[in-house]
């Protein structure tokens, strides 16, 4: 069965910093880095912050800067004023929440911080009811502030989300399964054509094309999959925009020094944005959301 749901971006892809705190003066001081610095865990530290450490392991909710928070959408299976306290109950609780409005005539609950959508995900399912990621980004802002990438197996599944923060920074968030265990380097390639698969895909994104760039832009790192093949990251990435993102493709390697060609490959896709996307119908039978499989999900594989 096919959905007129648009993909959405979740997440609120966020950057697991630990207990960082940033004074405004480190905002203003910052040094001109290397793309991908990971950051620091000293609190007085002023550099800037670039793609973040991967995890084996689902990384937890921790303190963010206000202007790393965006706004996400749920539609979420509620029938009465009960049902709203219980998951504002539960949403309040979570570290990096910084308010939930809930509008029950819609059934949509909105989101403004910086957890990972997994992490809410998780809470809002905990509540014993079912809720769908509907929209991500920062309103009004941008014309394009959140697009998605999923991989649909058949051995490797996965969603990218990506999300723009402000004009100099952009949130990843991203799952896997059906990695081999291990370091696997990934990133944005220059073309979205999968006819040959990630051979097909071009270099990696790099529309600065400076030479002395150490990193090329669309460099996201590596990945660090767990014994069971399972792979979670959040981070940020700065200079990257995700309206430059749409049509591209994010590839997966075998090896972490990209030395064997790339093993997974997938478009990236706009995704909708905060109040694009309330419809509850299939247009072509007129299914709930609520009845509809979850098969067509790749996100709940995680």
């Amino acid at each position: 069965m096919a959905f007129v749901l648009r993909s959405v971006a979740t997440t609120a892809v966020t950057a697991a910093i630990a207990t960082l705190a940033f004074s405004s003066s480190s905002h203003s001081q910052q040094s001109p880095n290397p793309p991908n610095t990971a950051l620091s865990s000293n609190p007085k530290s002023n550099i800037p912050l670039r793609l973040v450490k991967t995890f084996a392991t689902s990384p937890s909710p921790l303190i963010m800067d206000h202007n790393l928070s965006s706004q996400t959408e749920y539609m979420v299976d509620m029938k009465c004023d009960g049902c709203v306290n219980a998951v504002k109950d539960k949403l309040q609780t979570i570290n990096g929440i910084k308010n939930v409005e809930v509008d029950l005539s819609n059934q949509v609950v909105r989101i403004l911080g910086s957890t990972p959508v997994k992490t809410m995900t998780e809470a809002l399912e905990q509540t014993g009811r079912k809720a769908r990621l509907i929209g991500q980004g920062v309103p009004e802002d941008f014309l394009i502030s959140a697009a998605v990438s999923e991989f649909k197996g058949p051995e490797i599944f996965g969603v990218v989300r990506l999300a723009q923060v402000n004009m100099e920074l952009a949130r990843i968030e991203a799952n896997f399964s059906g990695l081999s265990p291990g370091k696997h380097s990934w990133s944005i390639n220059e073309f979205g054509d999968l006819t040959r698969g990630a051979a097909s895909t071009g270099k990696v994104f790099n529309p600065l094309n400076e030479e002395k760039t150490k990193e090329p832009l669309g460099d996201l790192g590596t990945l660090d999959a767990n014994e069971k093949g399972e792979a979670f990251y959040t981070g940020v990435k700065e200079k990257l925009r995700v309206a430059d993102l749409i049509g591209r493709a994010i590839v997966v390697y075998a090896t972490e020094d990209k030395s064997e060609h790339g093993i997974a490959a997938a478009v990236v896709a706009r995704s909708a944005g905060v109040g694009e996307n309330y419809k509850k119908l299939c247009t072509c039978d007129g299914t709930t959301i609520w009845e509809a499989s979850d098969k067509g999900f790749v996100a709940s594989k995680f």
